[in-house]
């Protein structure tokens, strides 16, 4: 059970980051534990029809004859045709060897020997029980009647692959442990679905994801203690926990209320196995499998039918499936209505949300409704609410704030920099973090814990969950000090009187954080030095840095914006925009740093690996060049980065660097635009006040180079609704230019028949759609009244480029 973590050495002040302890984890090194409206265009997920064409019937695909749509219409119905053709993947496909849960636990508390282990099923997990059984019975479990708990299991997988070959060996099928990452499978989806290009798409990057280890056992724990008279001390208390890889595993609370009961009356192994059979029955070969930019499409939006596309095909491919199959039920009666296939097809329900994947367990003859996540995020793990975290700091220090200990990679705002800020600071540049809830329940920790790494992570980093600890307790304290950069929850009271345990101490009941004042202070960096030469009037002070680290901030100044974003911030919370606005938000805000770190990283260092195709965006493809985040001058530049550049320079040698490094070369592997930087030029048209001539060059680029599905899906991911969606592309419609606003018009014709980009374009305003039928109209109208046919003259104008297109028409821009 080891895992094996390679980065470098931290120099973010830690007092565990000098040494490599934790590269390889104790054997059953358990960490213990371990979306809702926000307020885009589009909310109500109607259908994306388009508005009527003034003066006549139909809508806008309609303003040619069916019969002879456009040449760059067929060329998308056919691109279209030939992806769905393909054969979609699940994501936990039916025939898969990978279990939904792997263990289940059951351990209680013994008068004389303390917490122990009852029993694991279908087999005993190899390390040391008594820590398992200790880590199931947290701290004043008695004293509650319920409490649940996480934590996390670095499990070792070689003696199952070793296991694994020696089956494939003897029997001669392949067996995989792990569909995700096996390559044999892959060779199969290749096969199945017919073009061996399908599975190297933005899908792999899913794998890639688990760079950092065997990937880890998730444990949901419940504790619940009953009233007994015959009990020594008048109560019996007892756990059970469900081990999986899933990191949804809050979908199985309800089961496991059901089951401790069930095990309370009969106390058996029989009782696990029923539970362990229910819960791997459940049947999710319906979940469509989504590519990278598909998951963070859809977890940017509301849209309840959004990719529902995807769904009926996977209903479909099931549909045919059973006609095969041999074992097809009878119709009920001859007289009853319909196909064969539309009967089966009927058995099968199209979610009703498609953020949520509907499915059931039957256990003890009782179906209980699941709901998983159809995408989940970086260093999302359980049920937890970012809103609650952020306004368990926000309420004390809104109504009297205190001032922290300065240190420059924590307080980048000063003394009253807003505890959130410290918090997300803390995480990115690896500090120790504690949360402390005395006389709360354990699985209030564990889930502000969760929260933290999700909110450090914004769905973009990684490399925080694996070292996180849920819920831990004094008797693990030698092993949490040997972990570079940890955050962890606890109970007791204890850790606050250590200092030298914790950087920043997170205190639950009070609302209030605390920065050690044994923090190492923070070190003169090669790049401070750089920036500071090359920008003085905006770059920290670097004096008096020997002693407290004191960056020299005006009182009143908010380099970072991170003052604004935390008022704006809370403003979406009071307004009851919903869980999935904030998450949104923070994603944005931690997708700004990565960025301006890249910024400062070319500006000292003349290069940055957070920027990966820097020479090929400045190229000048498609007539435009430049990359990376986006200033209205200089000044603003300079002084943007000279706020951040302590944050930045702490950050950089952390884990999450390394990692999100790793996954940018990854991604821009399978990135299917890489000729221009999407976001760069997106955010020049959204901040900048161009020329006509830059924005014309822009919006041509975008045309020329946004065609395919994947393409569509790229430019979706750096326009999301909550980002004013399709808006500042749509400004392209009103342009001086005529081939610009034609240009214009064909790329949102390719975005209006994309699965996700239709409700994209539903969200347009009425005046922006008007525009496109005016511009569809005079353009069919002119073309007709001057070759006497619909479409042969545009198309052949099409074929000749937008310069032949505009002189055909006659019109001068």
């Amino acid at each position: 059970m080891n895992s094996t973590l390679n980065y470098r050495p931290s120099t973010s002040g830690t007092t565990g980051s000098a040494t490599n302890t934790l590269d390889r984890q104790a054997s059953l090194s358990s960490f213990p534990s371990s979306r809702t409206a926000s307020n885009p265009s589009i909310r109500n997920g109607a259908p994306a029809t388009t508005p009527p064409m003034p003066g006549r019937g139909g809508s806008i695909s309609s303003s040619r004859s069916p019969s002879t749509p456009s040449s760059n219409q067929r060329i998308a119905q056919r691109s279209e045709a030939a992806r769905r053709s393909a054969r979609l993947k699940s994501q936990y496909p039916a025939d898969s060897t990978e279990r939904h849960v792997e263990y289940i636990l059951v351990a209680s508390f013994h008068v004389d020997r303390g917490p122990i282990m009852e029993h694991q099923y279908p087999g005993a997990i190899s390390g040391d029980e008594n820590m398992l059984a200790e880590l199931m019975l947290p701290d004043q479990a008695h004293v509650r009647k319920q409490d649940w708990t996480i934590f996390f299991l670095h499990k070792d997988t070689s003696e199952d692959d070793e296991k694994e070959e020696e089956a494939e060996e003897s029997s001669g099928e392949g067996k995989t442990l792990n569909r995700h990452t096996t390559d044999n499978e892959e060779e199969s989806q290749k096969a199945a679905s017919g073009n061996g290009s399908a599975p190297k798409t933005l899908q792999e990057q899913e794998d890639i994801e688990g760079g950092e280890g065997p990937p880890l056992i998730y444990v949901l724990n419940l504790v619940n203690t009953k009233q007994d008279t015959t009990a020594k001390r008048g109560a019996v208390v007892k756990a059970m926990a469900i081990c999986t890889r899933h990191s949804f595993l809050h979908i199985y609370k309800p089961l496991l209320l059901l089951a401790l009961e069930e095990y309370f009356r009969a106390p058996f192994p029989e009782t696990l196995a029923a539970l362990y059979d229910a819960v791997n029955l459940m049947d999710l070969s319906l979940m469509p499998r989504l590519t990278v930019l598909e998951r963070n499409i859809l977890q940017a939006s509301d849209t309840k039918d959004l990719f529902i596309e995807k769904f009926e095909q996977m209903i479909k491919q099931k549909t045919a499936e059973d006609l095969k199959s041999k074992e097809l039920p009878a119709p009920e009666s001859p007289e009853r209505g319909g196909t064969e296939s539309s009967r089966l097809a009927a058995r099968y329900n199209t979610p009703r949300d498609t953020h949520e994947f509907e499915s059931r367990v039957i256990y003890n003859q009782i179906p209980i409704p699941i709901k998983i996540p159809t995408s989940t995020s970086a260093e999302t793990v359980g049920d937890f609410s970012l809103i609650k975290l952020i306004q368990a700091f926000s309420t004390p220090h809104a109504s009297s704030p205190q001032p922290f200990l300065i240190h420059p990679h924590l307080t980048t705002g000063g003394a009253y920099t807003h505890p959130v800020n410290v918090l997300v600071n803390a995480i990115l540049t690896q500090k120790r973090v504690i949360f402390l809830g005395h006389n709360r329940p354990s699985g209030e920790v564990a889930e502000a814990v969760l929260a933290a790494c999700a909110l450090a992570s914004g769905g973009v980093l990684r490399g925080f969950t694996r070292h996180a600890f849920p819920y831990t307790d004094l008797t693990k304290i030698d092993e949490l000090l040997n972990v570079p950069g940890f955050i962890a929850g606890v109970t007791n009271p204890a850790f606050a009187n250590h200092p030298e345990w914790w950087d920043l101490l997170c205190d639950l009941p009070t609302g209030r954080m605390k920065i050690s004042n044994k923090l190492d202070p923070a070190q003169i960096t090669d790049g401070l030095v750089y920036f500071q030469q090359q920008n003085p009037g905006y770059a920290p002070s670097m004096g008096g840095l020997g002693g407290s680290g004191v960056p020299s901030l005006p009182a009143s100044a908010d380099g970072t914006g991170d003052s604004a974003f935390m008022d704006d911030l809370l403003r979406s919370i009071s307004s009851r925009h919903g869980e999935s606005a904030i998450r949104s938000k923070w994603r944005d805000y931690v997708i700004k740093f990565t960025r301006i770190a890249a910024a400062f990283e070319e500006s000292v260092y003349g290069a940055s690996a957070l920027f990966v195709g820097a020479a090929v965006a400045d190229a000048g493809a498609h007539g435009v060049h430049g990359h990376g985040y986006v200033w209205p001058d200089d000044t603003a530049r300079a002084r943007e980065l000279g706020a951040n550049v302590w944050r930045i320079e702490g950050w950089r040698n952390t884990r999450s660097y390394y990692a999100f490094i790793q996954d940018l070369a990854a991604v821009w592997e399978r990135r299917p635009i890489r000729s221009i930087d999407l976001a760069h030029h997106h955010d020049r048209l959204r901040c900048l006040k161009l020329s006509h001539e830059d924005s014309a060059a822009i919006y041509l680029a975008l045309s020329a180079s946004v065609r395919t599905y994947d393409e569509i899906c790229q430019l979706l991911t750096v326009t999301p609704e909550s980002n004013a969606g399709l808006f500042y592309i749509s400004l392209g419609l009103f342009h001086q230019e005529v081939k610009v606003r034609l240009a214009t018009v064909e790329l949102l014709e390719r975005i209006m028949v994309h699965e996700a980009g239709r409700h994209f374009w539903a969200g347009l305003s009425r005046f922006s759609k008007l525009a496109f039928v005016r511009i569809k109209r005079d353009l069919d109208g002119t073309a007709a009244k001057a070759n006497g046919s619909v479409d042969s003259p545009v198309e052949n104008g099409h074929e000749a480029g937008l310069d032949a297109r505009v002189r055909a028409m006659g019109i001068v821009g």
